[in-house]
């Protein structure tokens, strides 16, 4: 049977959702759990449930927790990873209250824009860290990337490692049962085409036998007048066409339109969340005990599969059996009118070959357009990490939509130097 490693099982919530999926799978029950975390007490919070779990699924599995990393990867098949570096403090912090002292706002900062561009430079060492090892211990593993900014992490693995890497996000497949649902359409044998970018895919398609239902889903969607949370994205759909996959939180700042220090009203207009990553982190950690007990100290624990893409992948692997994701991949020509470069969100097939992308060819020019604005700080991000080029740094910066909006370039450049001497140790040594 296989081994399943966890980097960053600490994440004990996801852990379950994850490993817990395993666990009810036949195919996959009886593997090797190789748990490892820097944190000593949520690795073993994380063991303790997902122990609890297996019992009550079968004890078909074996949980075993790591102190050394190397160890966990050693004769792994499949490679989780779900790890945040530097975490709500200081890291998460400093990505939000050094930008407002510019009078920049972000709303999650963990994907693009000033938040997500350090994010990634003070993610991407570990990562480099986790290649060499996985190539050196485990090097036909898939690596299942969980971790943001994804496409910036999962493709620097796919350009710059010898690392089989996909990555994976939700928000594909509960895009369309979400939209319809604010609009009160079902969901019932609804078929649907999405590509783009991760965070940025696109929802190019949707039917129901047969019959087109965008005209229906655009007629319900101009209609409401109550505030809600998906305003940004109505918005986005009425000027551009197109819905897009990811909230409309991560969107409003993935673009120029939105958070606007001289139009505050839009914040209301939009029902824009402001710090809206922080105040979760706060939320979480102040839960944290009391979802503790519910978790780790539960002796009849119990789990139900979730529409987390991670077992079914390792399912279809093992058993040969396809199964359909949305994946992030290198775009080796999948959409035509983004850079080869890119890492891009396209439906993809899984059997026991691996993981195999769909071909999309053109997306809409105006929707490709939006993506390569998003792209450019992407690519740029990972230079500034390959080279070491604080210059690269700045270009990423320059080029982020809602940054380039706010900001002059001086500012830009000013607040790119406070956020490096701020985060210290944790990034990259940029000359």
């Amino acid at each position: 049977m296989p081994k399943i490693a966890f980097l960053g099982a600490g994440s004990t919530v996801f852990a379950r959702n994850v490993l817990g999926d395993c666990l009810l799978s036949e195919a996959l029950r009886e593997s090797e759990f190789a748990l490892f975390d820097i944190d000593p007490q949520r690795l073993k919070d994380s063991e303790m449930m997902l122990n609890n779990l297996n019992r009550n699924t079968g004890g078909y599995g074996k949980i075993v927790a790591y102190t050394d990393r190397k160890a966990a990867l050693r004769g792994a098949d499949y490679v989780i990873c779900a790890i945040q570096v530097g975490g709500y403090e200081p890291c998460t912090v400093t990505d939000f209250e050094v930008p407002k002292k510019y009078g920049l706002r972000q709303t999650i900062g963990d994907t693009l824009g000033i938040g997500g561009i350090f994010r990634a430079l003070r993610t991407l060492p570990v990562f480099q860290e986790f290649a060499r090892d996985i190539e050196e211990v485990c090097p036909d593993a898939w690596f299942l990337n969980y971790v943001n900014p994804m496409a910036i992490l999962t493709g620097y693995m796919q350009r710059f490692t010898g690392v089989k890497t996909v990555g994976l996000c939700h928000s594909v497949q509960i895009c369309v049962p979400r939209l319809l649902e604010g609009l009160g359409m079902s969901a019932e044998n609804v078929q649907w085409k999405i590509a783009g970018i991760n965070h940025m895919a696109w929802l190019l398609e949707v039917t129901r036998s047969g019959e087109d239902l965008y005209p229906e889903i655009k007629r319900r969607a101009a209609a409401r007048t109550d505030k809600h949370d998906d305003m940004v994205r109505y918005e986005i759909m009425k000027q551009f066409g197109y819905y897009v996959t990811e909230s409309s939180e991560h969107n409003a700042e993935y673009l120029p339109y939105f958070i606007k220090n001289r139009n505050p009203e839009l914040i209301e207009a939009f029902n824009i969340p402001l710090d809206e990553y922080p105040r979760r982190c706060v939320a979480q950690i102040k839960g944290w005990e009391a979802m503790r007990e519910e978790l780790v100290e539960n002796k009849d624990l119990t789990h139900t599969r979730t529409h987390e893409y991670g077992s079914y992948i390792m399912e279809a692997m093992e058993t040969d059996v396809p199964y359909k994701i949305g994946g992030n991949v290198l775009n080796t020509g999948l959409i035509t009118n983004l850079p080869r470069e890119a890492c891009v969100e396209v439906p993809c097939l899984v059997d026991a070959s691996g993981v195999t992308p769909t071909y999309v060819g053109d997306l809409p020019e105006q929707l490709a357009a939006l993506n390569r604005t998003n792209i450019n700080v992407q690519l740029l991000t990972i230079e500034a990490f390959v080279t070491g080029k604080k210059e690269h740094v700045y270009h990423a910066a320059f080029l982020d939509p809602h940054t380039s909006a706010e900001l002059t370039l001086d500012e830009i450049r000013a607040l790119c130097d406070d956020m490096i001497a701020a985060h210290g140790d944790w990034l990259p040594k940029l000359r």
